[in-house]
């Protein structure tokens, strides 16, 4: 029997996979895994030294604790292949965005210990930030195991099961937004003169810094931001054209957006 079984080993499972080991949650002997092609099968075995299962029943009939890697418009199929395989006393993690504990329970045909994950891909970097739900069926001892599983690869906080697409607005997507954030500071670096590849670096040390500075001192952010905005300075001359452009309100409404997507998955 193994530990930790995979069903899907995308970028996700293999940021997972990696802070697990790491962090000896687990050894690789102790974790299974199934995938689409054989390559990413072959491929994962030969960097984690996991085992490797030709079918995800397989990987749902021996695995204690069974995590559900897949996209959400997959996992529908992948169900029907295992809910014959799972077991009452299984812990069954999804990370699938949109597929609630309710619709998990109704997709399976029974009530099962269901946990719902929202990592973000800064797992792949030991930095992500996951919210786990879990149903009644689950123990806090397994809720707790969950927690650990997730901390391997960043931070994670129990929340309830209403709030995950809201985790996956603020963390999940969000991402995305600070890459193009980077990407438009490093533009302007390089207007003013700077090489590019050094204007990305100074662009994502500043925010990797900023972030680290809310974190580590428990500030307000926009108490922070007005210890950089010196009175007639520059940096309130740059804040003025955002606000004018409508910056905080282009952010939720995108944000909004995400959050309509995600309901409608």
């Amino acid at each position: 029997m193994a530990e930790i079984g995979f069903i899907g080993l995308g970028n996700m499972a293999k940021a997972m996979i990696g802070g697990m080991l790491e962090n000896q949650i687990v050894q690789p002997g102790q974790i299974i895994g199934s995938a689409k092609t054989r390559e990413t099968c072959d491929l994962m075995a030969a960097r984690y030294g996991i085992g490797i299962r030709s079918s995800n029943a397989e990987v749902a009939a021996e695995a204690r604790t069974l995590i559900l890697a897949v996209k959400p418009q997959f996992l529908a199929e992948v169900i029907d292949q295992i809910k014959g395989a799972v077991r009452e006393e299984q812990l069954i993690i999804s990370i699938a965005a949109g597929k609630t504990l309710g619709w998990l329970a109704e997709t399976f045909g029974r009530e099962l210990k269901f946990v719902r994950c929202m990592p973000n891909t800064p797992a792949m970097v030991g930095e992500g930030c996951t919210g786990v739900c879990v149903n009644g069926r689950v123990t806090k001892e397994e809720a707790d195991y969950c927690l650990r599983l997730m901390e391997s690869f960043g931070k994670a906080s129990l929340i309830e099961d209403r709030l995950v697409n809201a985790v996956g607005v603020v963390s999940g997507s969000s991402p995305a937004y600070v890459f193009m954030f980077m990407e438009a500071m490093a533009d302007g670096a390089v207007m003013a003169g700077m090489p590019r590849k050094q204007a990305y670096e100074f662009a994502a040390q500043a925010v990797l810094g900023s972030a680290k500075l809310m974190l580590e001192t428990g500030m307000h952010p926009g108490e922070l931001k007005d210890m950089v905005c010196s009175p007639g300075g520059t940096t309130i001359e740059g804040v003025k054209v955002l606000e004018e452009r409508g910056f905080r309100g282009a952010v939720m409404d995108a944000m909004a957006a995400c959050m309509a997507k995600y309901e409608r998955l």
